[in-house]
């Protein structure tokens, strides 16, 4: 017995040995080693002062660099996430991060980037995290970012995008979390954006927006998951449609600061989850369905800085909404 105990320990430290032996001699692919390492010459990123040695996964002297996420498939190792976030990195998008194909999170938000996201961005098929905000990059959002056919989270808020929303961002079927906010983002919200089946956050608050709900809920079981919506500080006009009620799962409606008008239609209030409604600073008239004040659920109803009728009164205390990270990043 004491034989076979010690020939089976000796069989465990063996084979853990091997394995170890066989992850410190395997290669990181020269394609990422080159990407991370252009990177890393360029100017605006020397503020990443931990990143020592030539290969980013790490050798068996020295550990991964910092942010750099590796892991092994088949001989090699490739780096999986990058995450470099609040060290004030400048300069401009750096394309290198294009040619990292087997990233699959990508978070460099919280620095001073600035120029356009080049269009070679659709080369990361497997992404699925793509976090910018809080940046000054500008130009166009590329149409590219269709192409990340696995993304879940795109977080491009805080920066200076202008132009249209890229319709091609219906593409992503795997989306549930579009932060395109305080942008200066024109036009209409493409109605294609309704057609995502997992999409429970959009916010395209604080741009220069037009168009109604009407047009953005016109097709036939749109938004079927979604939770939050935000669309204050625009150019919105026309008023809140009945059909809005079909969003059952809708949780947060953030109508603040548009140029909407009519009456607020009783049936909204039947949205079973609302929550929190911001329909304040508009051109809204008429009274407030009681059904608003006797909702099981309906913490604040902000609605001042309109034209409803001489004691209409809001619901609970307005405060700006502020979500974290944490709650989307999980």
């Amino acid at each position: 017995m004491r034989h076979r105990f010690s020939f089976t320990a000796f069989s465990i430290i063996f084979f853990v040995f091997v394995f170890a032996h066989q992850s410190v001699l395997c290669k990181t692919l020269k394609r990422d080693v080159k990407a991370l390492n252009e990177i890393k010459a360029s100017l605006g990123w020397r503020v990443v002062y931990s990143w020592v040695g030539d290969d980013p996964c790490g050798d068996g002297h020295l550990p991964p660099w910092s942010g750099v996420t590796c892991s092994t498939q088949g001989d090699y190792r490739v780096v999986t996430e990058l995450e470099v976030y609040a060290v004030s990195i400048v300069g401009s998008f750096p394309v290198a991060v294009t040619n990292l194909l087997d990233l699959t999170r990508l978070d460099l938000h919280n620095n001073k980037l600035t120029g356009p996201i080049p269009p070679q961005i659709g080369r990361l098929r497997r992404l699925k995290i793509l976090n910018l905000r809080w940046n000054k990059l500008q130009d166009v959002i590329p149409p590219e970012i269709g192409a990340l056919k696995s993304l879940t989270h795109l977080y491009l808020g805080f920066n200076n995008f202008k132009g249209e929303i890229p319709k091609e961002l219906a593409n992503l079927r795997e989306l549930r979390y579009l932060h395109l906010n305080e942008n200066r983002l024109s036009g209409r919200i493409p109605a294609e954006l309704s057609t995502l089946p997992n999409l429970r956050h959009l916010d395209v608050g604080n741009n220069h927006l037009v168009g109604t709900i009407r047009e953005l809920i016109r097709i036939e079981g749109c938004f079927p998951s979604l939770r939050n919506l935000y669309i204050n500080n625009n150019y919105f006009t026309g008023g809140v449609p009945s059909q809005l009620a079909n969003l059952t799962n809708l949780e947060i409606l953030y109508l603040s600061y548009n140029k909407m008008s009519g009456i607020i239609p009783p049936g909204v209030a039947h949205i079973s989850k609302l929550t929190y409604l911001y329909l304040d600073h508009n051109q809204f008239s008429g009274r407030i369905p009681d059904a608003f004040y006797k909702h099981p659920f309906l913490k604040e109803m902000y609605i001042e800085g309109n034209a409803f009728r001489q004691g209409v009164k809001p619901i609970g205390i307005h405060k700006v909404l502020e979500v974290s990270d944490a709650e989307f990043l999980a």
